[in-house]
């Protein structure tokens, strides 16, 4: 009976290994200090003229937002912890995805231009 109630309780702790309360407040203050920094270059930096708006700034964001992404799913949806097969298999999955993401905004881009420049309705 002791047997049982020992290895009930070492399967509970297995299952949330990852994460501890110390841990989950880590990264809750790394993402909070770089929501705090997307903030700052944007009122502070941004809106007083002190960095222009355009590519750098745009490349700034996107860079920071994976970083959060990452923090996000690594560990609060556990990615990190699992086993690498599954973590190929969700890269894989994901890089399809923005890849098709890319090529919609191509077509999009293209269709607008050839809409744009060609009459729909020519003998109207």
């Amino acid at each position: 009976m002791s047997n049982h109630d020992h290895t009930a309780g070492h399967d509970a702790h297995e299952h949330g290994e990852g994460m501890d309360k110390k841990g989950i407040w880590k990264i809750f203050f790394i993402l909070l200090a770089l929501t705090a920094l997307e903030f700052f270059i944007a009122l502070a930096l941004v809106h007083k003229g002190i960095l222009a708006k355009g590519a750098l700034v745009n490349t700034i964001y996107i860079v920071l937002t994976l970083v959060k992404a990452y923090y996000i799913v690594a560990y609060f949806m556990h990615l990190k912890f699992e086993k690498s097969g599954f973590i190929i298999t969700c890269g894989i999955v994901f890089i399809f995805i923005i890849y098709f993401i890319i090529l919609m905004l191509t077509e999009g881009h293209f269709l607008l231009s050839a809409f744009q420049t060609h009459e729909i309705f020519p003998n109207n």
